[in-house]
């Protein structure tokens, strides 16, 4: 991400992925990635993510999410 700030460049990332029923974001894919290393940064960031798993009667279930990830800079 560094050669982002240096390139002083703002991007997003949209991933697909699937909250397992542990909260855990797996099989991530990317839809729209970025350059300068702003799509590699987003899955290491996904993946560290910790949600609260989705529920269908009273039980958790695994789901698919879109997350979208916006650089800006400061």
């Amino acid at each position: 991400m560094p050669e982002a700030r240096e390139a002083k460049f703002e991007g997003s990332v949209m991933l697909s992925i699937i909250v397992d029923t542990e909260g855990i974001p797996r099989n991530i894919k990317v839809i729209k990635g970025s350059k300068y290393g702003l799509t590699e940064s987003a899955v290491e960031a996904v993946k560290q993510w910790r949600f609260k798993p989705g529920r269908k009667n009273g039980k958790p279930v695994r789901v698919r999410a879109v997350v979208e990830i916006n650089f800006r800079l400061s």
